[in-house]
């Protein structure tokens, strides 16, 4: 398990955003900082250059613009570390809320998944979430405008999905295999559940699987959603949330006074909360609802919507309080009629919710199964 205080502080926030996001909280977007490894990189001079290229491998930057004028930033692998040409299909990395795409590079090129796939012949996409550090542009609007973070992750599923979708299909015309953790999985089941991207995809990888989120273990965690309500933080001013800035400081000491609260070992407390199903942003009110979505309550994703014959691969462990194993088992019992040759689910009892991303043994754990998932789809 990863065991550094960054990587523990980047656990805990992932379970505060699902947790928000689980309980209808408008999330204005969280600054990546992934560990103390990349937290100094340079956003301006991209993915790229700082991370891929100093190790031998060919990187191209690319950007996306969605329907809702957000500018993404994407990196593509074309070849391994022997430079040959990828010989097999696209695959597209989507990180979870809090991180951006060094997340796949942070480990030893043996150890990061983006790395191991394209040395095993797969043309490696990464994408950025809008509102990361290599994805703050946009048509019209400056990100020191509090306009430019109002949005939720609906948004994320209804436009930077199907733009980064969209632009990977355009560019190799190739269907492509998808990746995501976390939130990543959140975003997709939500498109899948409405029939969209099905059409540009040939499977995908579901790490951590986020659906539904009715579990909470921790009393950490507990403090976590009582104290922080994203909303607040928005009127306030606070329309960035930064893991090196002052709000994660005076949330964290708010946390770790608090009775009952261990703050000594903060991956323990890596879980989540509040309803048992998904569903798209609740404005508060009905009338607003009403003016929204035409109905009272917001709409539901349905995962029984989701084909039976779309190739899943879905990852979870046994020690990961924010996907939690009841929790997906919600979600499996709602794929109970998908085809048996089409779900393959993976349970690994000691992992915890990063070490499917930052796991020094994940390449053999997950990703070796992964490639083989790949290769059968």
């Amino acid at each position: 398990m990863a065991g550094t205080l960054a990587t523990q502080i980047l656990g805990i926030l992932f379970c505060l955003s699902a947790a928000a996001a689980a309980a209808g909280t408008k999330v204005y977007s969280f600054n990546s900082q992934n560990s103390t490894s990349v937290s100094s990189l340079n956003a301006s001079d991209g993915i790229c250059k700082s991370v891929v290229e100093p190790l031998g491998y060919a990187c191209q930057e690319h950007t996306v613009t969605t329907k809702d004028g957000y500018i993404l930033s994407l990196q593509r692998m074309p070849s391994g570390l022997s430079g040959q040409a990828a010989d097999k299909p696209p695959v597209l990395l989507q990180h979870g809320l809090i991180v951006d795409g060094v997340t796949w590079l942070m480990s030893l090129p043996d150890e990061s998944l983006a790395f191991i796939l394209a040395d095993n012949g797969y043309d490696v996409w990464i994408s950025n979430g809008r509102g990361t550090r290599f994805s703050r542009g946009h048509a019209s609007i400056d990100p020191y405008d509090s306009a430019y973070w109002d949005w939720t992750w609906d948004e994320l599923a209804a436009y930077d999905l199907p733009a980064t979708f969209q632009y990977v299909h355009d560019q190799t015309g190739q269907n492509l295999h998808y990746v995501g953790h976390s939130q990543g999985t959140l975003i997709a089941l939500a498109a899948f559940s409405q029939g969209k991207l099905l059409n540009m995809l040939r499977s995908a990888v579901l790490l951590c699987p986020v659906a539904y989120l009715n579990h909470l273990t921790s009393p950490f965690a507990r403090g976590l959603v009582d104290l922080f309500v994203a909303e607040d933080l928005y009127w306030l001013g606070q329309h960035e949330f930064s893991l090196r800035g002052p709000v994660v400081n005076k949330l964290l000491e708010d946390i770790c006074i608090m009775p009952g609260i261990d703050c000594s070992d903060l991956l323990t407390a890596i879980t989540v909360i509040r309803t048992g199903t998904i569903a798209m942003y609740d404005y508060g009110n009905e009338n607003d609802n009403m003016v929204h979505y035409g109905q009272p309550t917001p709409p539901v994703y349905n995962m029984t919507s989701i084909p039976n014959d779309l190739p899943l691969f879905l990852g979870y462990g046994g020690k990961d309080y924010l996907s939690d194993v009841r929790d997906v088992q919600a979600l499996l019992d709602n794929l109970k009629d998908h085809d048996g040759d089409k779900l393959v689910v993976q349970y690994t009892d000691e992992y915890a919710h990063a070490d499917f991303v930052l796991g020094v043994n994940a390449n053999q754990i997950v990703y070796d199964p992964v490639i083989a998932f790949f290769k059968i789809n």
